[in-house]
């Protein structure tokens, strides 16, 4: 069964900050819903899709190994 977005995840909605401080503020990402919400749990309650806890790409520069 595929999984679609129900339309009452916009109950849950976040309310919009900085960028980078959205996670650090306990909001998750639903990618199917394309929302960011204030949810406990790990799972989206609208899609059941699983929520993003940490962003994708990080800010702090990658070292460099040499060898």
């Amino acid at each position: 069964m595929a999984q679609v977005c129900k339309g009452f995840c916009e109950d849950y909605q976040a309310e919009k900050t900085m960028l980078r401080l959205k996670y650090a503020e306990g909001q998750k990402r639903c990618t199917l819903c394309a929302l960011f919400i204030k949810y406990d749990g790990d799972r989206c309650p609208c899609c059941r899709s699983k929520l993003r806890t940490k962003p994708r790409n990080s800010s702090k520069p990658k070292k460099v190994v040499y060898q």
